[in-house]
């Protein structure tokens, strides 16, 4: 099978990015022939495998002179908002995109094109090549942009509706993919996600002994609940030199991550800031910290999860749609705390006068996670990219029976 995956976003970075990624290694493994079209900034590798042809979108240039477009209003890196998209903008951005996808179509002959997002590109690209066959790749952030962006909407609605196939990542993504673009559940298929266990596994060199050590691993923002779990561990009982909490990931904006660090160097506790990390370097401190705390407040379905919980780590985390259900079935663990989220005025913004509710859960499960087995086994057998890939082939071939 000859697979042309595609993504407006920089692969390698964030949780999409990842998933791409693993995707692309896991189907080199199935000996499928592939290629990928992707944005890049100047400077930014390519870690595909070398037999993967790669068309890559090279924004900041006279072609594109913006910085890459993000699926999120907040990206760990310099980004370009899709709302912020002018008439002009978009119109580069649509003819630079068709072109190295034509180009990709002509020279590499795909078999399928897997879109990663149900947005704007794949709207695009459906359009264009009307005679291909397009499977989408929904991460949930696209999701979030149908509901609060109205840029071309019924556009994308349109397009995305006329897709050979929709990927979801658990059930309740499937029922909202069917409710915002009319879609047949039967044309849309749950497929989950993996992680990589070369890199993600317990190496037994985490202390049992003080301080007790919280990592984040996300974006450092405001809608991942990172000021709330600053402000959440004032709530705690422990003394000032038996807790660190360290934030793993790269900022939003600019503005939101200084109040971030203010509120970082009053907390009583140390919050070390790590910056962006490879996939090997966040696997070191996992192997270092006891719990990771995930208090976001959006969430398609976090891979960095899975990947704690092979390390071993004890895992808080909001308790958003859909993502219980399938960590419960496809881990076979209930290590996990579940944290009710704040009330929401939006998709992702919290409702102000329940953040002091939702703060104090948070404190309150630190403290339950304490007494616990931070290496208690876990059954990740049913996670890997392999599956997955198995899966995403098997759901492509079986539509074409």
């Amino acid at each position: 099978m000859r697979i042309l995956s595609i993504t407006a976003q920089k692969p390698h970075s964030t949780g999409s990015g990842v998933f791409l990624t693993e995707l692309v290694k896991g189907f080199a493994g199935l000996e499928a022939e592939q290629a990928v079209v992707c944005g890049l900034m100047p400077g930014d590798g390519i870690g595909f495998p070398e037999a993967v042809d790669v068309y890559p979108v090279n924004f900041e240039t006279a072609e594109l002179p913006f910085p890459v477009t993000g699926m999120s209003d907040e990206m760990p890196y310099q980004s370009t908002r899709y709302r912020d998209l002018n008439p002009g903008r978009i119109r580069q951005f649509k003819e630079v995109f068709i072109k190295r996808v034509g180009e990709a179509v002509e020279k590499f002959v795909p078999d399928i094109i897997l879109c990663h997002h149900l947005y704007l590109l794949t709207a695009f690209i459906r359009e264009a090549f009307p005679g291909k066959r397009i499977f989408g790749i929904c991460h949930g952030s696209d999701l979030r942009q149908m509901r609060k962006n109205p840029l071309k909407r019924d556009f994308i609605v349109e397009q995305i509706s006329r897709l050979d196939g929709v990927l979801a990542l658990h059930a309740v993504q499937k029922e909202e993919i069917a409710a915002i673009y009319g879609i047949s559940s039967d044309n849309i298929k749950v497929i989950g996600v993996g992680y990589n266990n070369s890199i993600f596994y317990s190496t037994g060199t985490r202390a049992e002994k003080p301080p007790l050590q919280l990592i984040f691993a996300g974006k450092v923002a405001e809608k991942k609940g990172v000021m709330s779990l600053i402000r959440s561990l004032n709530l705690l009982p422990c003394k000032d030199d038996q807790l660190i909490l360290k934030l793993a990931g790269g900022s939003g904006v600019r503005r939101e991550y200084e109040e971030i660090r203010q509120l970082a160097e009053a907390c009583r506790y140390p919050v070390l800031f790590l910056g962006a990390l490879t996939q090997r370097e966040l696997a070191v401190e996992f192997n270092q910290c006891h719990i990771l705390i995930l208090p976001s407040f959006y969430e398609g379905l976090p891979l960095v999860t899975v990947e704690a919980m092979a390390c071993g780590l004890q895992v808080i985390m909001t308790d958003l749609p859909g993502i219980q259900e399938w960590l419960s079935e496809a881990a076979e663990s209930n290590k996990i705390i579940y944290v009710t989220p704040p009330e929401m005025t939006d998709t992702d913004e919290p409702e102000k006068d329940s953040l002091g509710a939702f703060e104090k859960s948070l404190a309150e499960a630190i403290v339950k996670a304490d007494g616990r087995a931070y290496s208690a086994e876990v059954n990740l057998e049913a996670i890997s990219w392999e599956g997955v890939c198995k899966k995403v082939i098997d759901i492509i071939e079986n539509t074409y029976k």
